[in-house]
């Protein structure tokens, strides 16, 4: 797909293991695409792309859509509300799309207070991990109005293959943390069932394969089993983000009064394995901390 003439000009702002990824998207699809981050290598890599450097917040604010990809809610606020940021220097009718993965309560407020400068946003968190990146596969959540998602749409699906609009602002974003207890649950129960079936000295790939076929199918068994099996744990998505990603979820559940018992199990394992120094590995290193508890040997390259 190439876009038309009139197609927006689009700010880019966060060029992580994600953002990066999902920025070399839009340029093959042919937008026309200002990034911006302080790893001067990954903007080199989107410059050689075709991209140009919008050398500041504010140079990529100037765009008609500005998209943001950051690691967490203070990141996001002092891009958006801080010193030279987009609150500041975007134009009336324009957009902001925050793919991150952040509070849903700040996200209503910063919402807020851009609606109140002309400039619509969406939440639009994501999933799918940095293959779902590659290959503009992503599983996009959108929160906010109906119609500036249609205005971006051509945009989001240069990134994703499924968009999904949840509600109004911040509903993408509890989609995302309802999403993230779902994950890390699972994920959980897959290590769980792997080092039982070493612990009793079967096969786990013969298990896993077992598994695959009846009521415990999952894509956490399927992508996350493999990964045990392989002992690699380098980081697809990174435990101290998945920790994060929780604590979003158990701090929306005091402030709305859910009761999330399994979800503060779960982030408390890896917190164990942020203080033990693998808070870097992927997420199903969980698998490493089942096993050391369970007395047997862990497999993996880390």
């Amino acid at each position: 797909m190439t876009t038309s003439s009139q197609s927006p000009k689009i700010g880019f702002i966060g060029l992580g293991v994600m953002g990066r990824r999902m920025a070399l998207n839009l340029r093959k699809a042919g937008f026309d695409l200002a990034v911006h981050d302080f790893n001067r290598a990954a903007v080199a890599e989107l410059v050689a792309a075709g991209a140009s450097d919008a050398g500041s917040i504010a140079g990529a604010g100037a765009a008609d859509i500005v998209i943001t990809m950051l690691p967490d809610t203070p990141d996001v606020e002092a891009v958006v509300l801080g010193e030279g940021g987009l609150a500041a220097s975007m134009r009336p009718h324009s957009v902001l799309i925050d793919m991150s993965s952040i509070s849903p309560t700040a996200t209503r407020a910063m919402a807020e207070t851009l609606a109140a400068r002309g400039v619509a946003m969406l939440d639009a968190p994501v999933s799918g991990g940095y293959q779902g990146a590659e290959n503009a596969t992503l599983s996009i959540m959108i929160g906010g109005d109906a119609g500036v998602l249609e205005r971006c749409r051509p945009v989001l699906e240069a990134m994703g293959k499924t968009i999904s609009h949840i509600g109004g602002p911040g509903a993408g974003q509890v989609c995302k943390v309802c999403n993230q207890v779902a994950v890390a649950i699972n994920i959980q129960a897959v290590a769980e069932a792997m080092t039982l079936a070493r612990k009793n000295g079967v096969d786990p790939d013969k298990i896993r394969t077992a598994l695959l076929g009846g009521f415990a199918q999952s894509k956490a068994l399927d992508l996350h089993g493999q990964r045990v099996l392989d002992g690699n744990f380098a980081a697809g998505f990174r435990v101290t983000l998945q920790r994060k990603d929780l604590k979003l979820a158990l701090e929306n559940g005091s402030a709305t009064g859910t009761a999330l018992p399994v979800t503060a199990l779960v982030q408390q394992l890896y917190g164990v394995l942020a203080n033990t120094g693998r808070a870097d590995l992927d997420n199903s290193s969980l698998a490493l901390l089942m096993q050391e508890m369970s007395g047997i040997a862990p497999e993996g390259r880390g």
